[in-house]
């Protein structure tokens, strides 16, 4: 049984600053729980056909994947599917401007394979709380870069 969750959170902070920190994969780990590390593997300027690895945990589970830029609109939109994973997913970011802010529409769409797919029924709960609270560390993030001196 695959997963879907869809996200929509105002952001009260630039469009091209909300999209500049989504698109940076290497920010995953300071807003996504239980995410370890993500490292940019390709060169040149970003875009379709950037590549990146990341390292993540769950169930007390090590989760390694491959990432591909499979859609990229440069300050708009964003998407990006493993190409290797134990957690296959597919999401999409997209933000527009709103009221002096942002909206940040994402869709993560997966099907858990292995270990994990024993867990599905319980994992769909659980996968879909974990990315609303995301989202919500998301906003505090960036909203509270705000307020901080630079």
């Amino acid at each position: 049984m695959a997963t879907r969750v869809e996200v929509d959170i105002q952001i009260d902070r630039p469009t091209d600053e909300v999209f500049a920190y989504l698109s940076n994969f290497e920010n995953n780990p300071r807003w996504q729980k239980g995410m370890d590390s993500c490292t940019i593997t390709s060169d040149g300027e970003f875009g379709v056909g950037s590549t990146y690895d990341q390292v993540a945990h769950m169930a007390n589970r090590q989760i390694l994947s491959s990432f591909e830029v499979i859609e990229y609109q440069p300050g708009r939109r964003v998407k990006a599917t493993t190409t290797k994973s134990s957690f296959p997913i597919t999401f999409t970011r997209v933000v527009d401007p709103v009221d002096g802010g942002s909206r940040v529409r994402a869709i993560i769409e997966g099907d858990a394979t292995g270990f994990f797919r024993l867990l599905n029924p319980v994992m769909n709960v659980m996968v879909k709380r974990s990315i609303n609270a995301d989202y919500g560390r998301l906003k505090n993030l960036l909203e509270s870069r705000a307020h901080s001196p630079d």
